[in-house]
């Protein structure tokens, strides 16, 4: 049977090939982005089944429009640069996916460190690190997105990860203000105070390398030289965050000076410069409790249930005024803490030893859990809860690493002078 001619010339026609080329390579690359952009949405930015379905709906949208336009594109004379037009359109926009993806995975990494820090949801900072995943292995090239994993470890309380990491950014950008920050501060944690003044003095801009600095010497000896360095230190023009940390080390510092008057203003002051943040309404709570101010600790922790750290002043203030939902609210913070431990979590261990001596009045589990505690983080509230569970469960040689970790570095704070000061 004779070939077709008609099939052997198409074949050797220059302007078919390069059609049927062109069109070949387009409709692979249609198919691609069809799986590929909900797969990326459902793997990287753990989007819901709803918005998964629309933005497959989005993808096939075009093909919609091409039913109102296709009348207009038959009329055209010039139909192939009117194809090459839309192709090359087309192929600018999925380049621009990774350069988005780069410029928004810093930016989703970081709504969910927040997310994770307002809600106390841990879950958040396992999506931060997907996110960050691609930017941080051993070829790292980023330190925004180094300093961001720093973070999450940090939140996880891996402070020696978080170290390491911030060592890798900094062999990066040198001079990263937020890498010797985030250092200075997990060495504070650590109670490693002459490592942290040295990445205080690293930090160039100068309002926070004193806040960083005073915040140190504060805690190692100079407490009211540190106090009044703080004061003097001119808030006009922070930014929010930034005048909450300032409002915060002021308050805390007043607290340990005894000034309890004087740090009530300084809570006030950071939580309406940043009212989401957890810490410094902890702290207020913390020390309305000690006053005995309950019933305003309640009103100050209203809608805040959610986070372990504040469920449990919640707790401690039901349970001074006898109220009905403690119950509630202890039966959540051992399902918390139980889950914490299934998980191999500590993040909360300095809560749960409170949690458990001063909701549950169980000193020994109480004790146990502060000294799990004091393995990992050493910040004069790690030695109250130390030095408190040692005395009530009859055990006070307990806590004495705490108490030499006082001595050795000049710790003041008048509620660990009254502890230690009481007869064991």
């Amino acid at each position: 049977m004779r070939r077709s001619a008609g099939f052997g010339g198409l074949w050797r026609d220059r302007e078919f090939l390069t059609f049927w080329s062109a069109q070949t390579v387009s409709e692979f690359g249609d198919r691609i982005s069809e799986l590929a952009l909900p797969l990326i949405a459902v793997t990287l930015l753990n989007v819901t089944p709803i918005e998964v379905g629309l933005l497959t709906a989005a993808v096939w949208l075009p093909n919609l429009a091409s039913l109102f336009i296709g009348s207009w594109v038959d009329q055209r004379s010039d139909k192939r640069r009117l194809m090459i037009a839309a192709d090359l359109a087309r192929t600018a926009i999925l380049l621009s996916l990774p350069v988005a993806y780069w410029i928004d995975a810093l930016t989703l990494a970081q709504l969910y460190i927040k997310q994770a820090r307002n809600t106390g949801d841990l879950r958040f900072l396992g999506y931060a690190e997907a996110v960050l995943g691609p930017w941080t292995g051993p070829n790292a090239t980023s330190a925004d997105a180094l300093v961001l994993h720093a973070t999450v470890l940090q939140s996880r309380h891996d402070f020696s990860g978080a170290l390491a990491v911030l060592e890798r950014a900094r062999a990066l950008r040198p001079n990263d203000v937020q890498a010797w920050l985030t250092s200075a501060t997990v060495l504070r944690v650590l109670g490693e105070y002459e490592r942290a003044l040295a990445a205080c003095d690293s930090i160039e801009d100068a309002a926070v390398v004193e806040l960083c600095k005073q915040g140190v010497r504060g805690l190692s000896g100079d407490l009211a030289s540190a106090y009044a360095a703080i004061q003097q230190i001119d808030s006009q023009g922070m930014p929010p965050e930034e005048r909450a940390w300032r409002d915060s080390e002021l308050g805390e510092m007043a607290v340990r000076l005894g000034r309890d008057v004087e740090a009530e203003h300084w809570f006030q002051n950071g939580l309406r410069a940043s009212p989401g943040d957890f810490y410094i309404r902890a702290a207020y709570a913390d020390l309305l409790l000690r006053n005995g101010r309950a019933h305003e600790a309640l009103a100050l922790l209203k809608g805040q249930g959610s986070l372990e750290p504040l469920l449990l002043r919640i707790a401690i203030a039901q349970k001074m005024l006898q109220d009905p939902g403690l119950e509630q609210s202890s039966e959540r913070l051992a399902a918390a803490f139980a889950a914490e431990a299934q998980r191999g979590d500590g993040v909360h261990r300095r809560e749960e030893a409170r949690f458990l001596l001063e909701v549950r009045g169980d000193p020994r589990a109480a004790l146990a859990a502060a000294l799990e505690n004091w393995k990992v983080q050493r910040e004069p509230d790690d030695v109250l809860v130390l030095l408190r569970a040692a005395q009530e469960a009859g055990m006070p040689q307990a806590a004495q690493p705490a108490a030499a970790f006082v001595r050795g570095h000049g710790v003041q704070d008048v509620r660990i002078a009254t502890l230690t000061r009481a007869p064991s």
